[in-house]
């Protein structure tokens, strides 16, 4: 890589003083817009994990009063579990997954100034802050939270009668709506941005693995999410007017939800797994000092998962009531979409193998993530056999494998991306000891919570029920609901150290230098944190892509911008 003279610009108006407001909130720069998606993510990410709190006390000791809340009952149950799973899936994972490094990354690792559309940019973070706003001010309506649980279903979420009129479930429906709008106009900018305005030499197959598994989740999201919204339409026409889309009695179907909910929730599983992988496969060549294995086939392993994304869906209803003998080709489809997955993990793997590991932050996050995404991947084969499934659905034993496989996404690879990328977003160094400390309490933690729950749903114990007591086959079992529940407070309690290095960090942290890990894409080449427009008037050439260094070359030309790599390319 070089910088040219060819990408000259007049940027008098880029660097001209804009104030606070053009330069915090009203924003176009894509680099401040990724910051506040990660700001609402991170706050929702509060919020739902004070629910799960809340809502595991009840499991632990039931009816009893939850210091700071009150006693729970079954009522305000069904509200915390719904709640809880709607936050987590789309007010925390999307944005701060896809939001905040999709709007951070892009631009900085393809070589461009800003997103192609920056205004739509910023419509769409402000988008997505109307449907947070939304969302939290449908707690305190009248009839409360949405309570029909977080996938929706009718009839208990179609029929007024059977939640009263609940105003808090028509905000439910609109605040998706609106995030669904914001991420659209998001997804059109992230794909003309990569298909755009990649600078000269940043071929398709130079750009990084991240920027790959972002512009996958964002065609998957971009295709999917259509029949949901026609069918979140049709629910909200059901509530207000009392259509019978959904109501059986009326000539409705209440399946016809589903189908439409999990055509577009198993693709979304992958918008929000994808873009974690990415974070992880870009910090593991950095910190296991040499290649990513298999780059090409790690895209053609993507690609395939994303296509085989769309015909999987049913698996999450074998035992709705579908016509059985659609059971076998979900089942094949199901088994089938773990083999590209298989192969990411085992280029991971390979990696690693006789590489210069260095066990700093992010590294140990990538590691985390990818030990907890096989035990979840491994326990996924089971819900994936429709024989196996019919016994285990909707069991905790299903409640374990997702947060094994979501959990590990948003939380290990988050904050693998998040340690990794922190000094280029704000030029200043985490201490690597309270990270350090963050990640060992927070494996422990993950895993006292999460595994014992494979347990107790073997046992028997179903999901969205409030007090496990009034089920004398439960009783013995109550012991894991106890061990889960201290698990996921002293889980809640392990995130303190991140606080405290965040807050710490930006107040009085070290100056980072232009590339602390002597890393090897793009944005390394910026300062940090990157000036508007990010290179300023001059843009970068690349001539090779990051992964095409052999393991001698490391140690002399581990930067792009190394002198003598720029001669030998020319």
């Amino acid at each position: 890589m070089r910088e040219s003279g060819a990408g000259t610009l007049d940027t008098h108006e880029h660097h001209a003083e804009r104030g606070f407001w053009r330069t915090y909130v009203f924003s176009t720069d894509h680099k401040m817009i990724g910051k506040q998606y990660l700001s609402l993510g991170l706050f929702w990410a509060v919020v739902g994990g004070l629910l799960a709190h809340v809502m595991r006390w009840q499991l632990a000791w039931p009816d009893t009063a939850v210091p700071g809340w009150g006693e729970v009952g079954p009522e305000t149950y069904n509200v915390l579990v719904t709640m809880h799973g709607t936050i987590m899936v789309f007010f925390v994972a999307m944005p701060i997954l896809l939001g905040a490094f999709g709007n951070f990354l892009i631009p900085l690792m393809i070589g461009a100034r800003d997103m192609a559309f920056p205004r739509l940019n910023m419509l769409s973070v402000w988008v997505f802050a109307l449907a947070s706003l939304v969302l939290l001010v449908s707690f305190f309506v009248p009839g409360g939270a949405a309570s029909a649980g977080w996938t929706g279903y009718p009839p208990l979420s179609a029929k007024v009668e059977y939640t009263g009129v609940n105003w808090g479930l028509n905000l439910w429906i609109l605040a998706h709506a609106l995030e669904f709008a914001a991420f659209l106009m998001g997804g059109v900018n992230y794909l003309t941005t990569a298909i755009a305005l990649r600078v000269p030499g940043m071929t398709f197959f130079r750009l990084p693995l991240v920027i790959w598994q972002q512009l996958t989740a964002t065609t998957l999201f971009l295709l999917s999410v259509g029949p949901l919204i026609a069918g979140a339409v049709m629910l909200l026409l059901d509530r207000i007017i009392g259509t019978h889309f959904y109501a059986a009695e009326g000539g409705g179907d209440p399946l016809l939800w589903q189908h439409l909910f999990w055509f577009f929730g198993h693709p979304e599983v992958y918008v929000i797994l994808l873009p974690a992988v990415g974070l992880v496969l870009d910090v593991l060549p950095v910190f296991a000092r040499k290649p990513i294995f298999g780059y090409r086939w790690i895209i053609y392993s993507t690609i395939a998962a994303g296509g085989l994304s769309f015909i999987v869906w049913a698996h999450h209803m074998f035992v709705s009531g579908m016509d059985p003998r659609l059971a076998m080709p979900f089942s094949i489809t199901t088994i089938l979409i773990s083999v590209p997955f298989a192969y990411i993990m085992f280029a991971m793997i390979a990696t690693l193998y006789k590489g210069s590991i260095r066990f700093d932050t992010p590294m140990l996050w990538a590691l985390g993530f990818i030990a907890m995404f096989i035990v979840g991947g491994l326990t996924g084969i089971f819900n994936g056999s429709a024989p196996a499934d019919i016994y285990i659905s909707d069991t905790y034993f299903v409640v374990a494998h997702f947060h094994y496989t979501l959990f590990s996404s948003v939380v290990f690879g988050g904050f693998a991306g998040f340690y990794f990328w922190f000094p280029k977003m704000f030029g200043r160094l985490l201490s690597e000891p309270l990270g350090k400390i963050h990640f060992w309490l927070t494996l422990v933690f993950f895993n006292v919570t999460f595994f014992p729950l494979h347990n107790i749903g073997l046992a028997g114990m179903m999901r969205r029920i409030a007090n496990p007591l009034e089920y004398e086959y439960l009783v013995p079992h109550q012991w894991i609901n106890v061990v889960a529940t201290v698990g996921a407070i002293l889980l809640l309690a392990s995130q303190i150290p991140f606080v405290v290095n965040v807050v710490w960090s930006l107040l009085a942290g070290k100056t980072a230098p232009k590339n602390p890990w002597e890393a090897n894409t793009l944005e390394w080449t910026a300062p940090s944190p990157p000036p508007p427009l990010n290179w300023g008037a001059t843009l970068p050439v690349v001539y090779r892509g990051a992964y095409e260094y052999s393991l001698p070359d490391m140690a002399e030309d581990w930067l792009p911008q190394d002198r003598a790599l720029a001669a030998r390319s020319r």
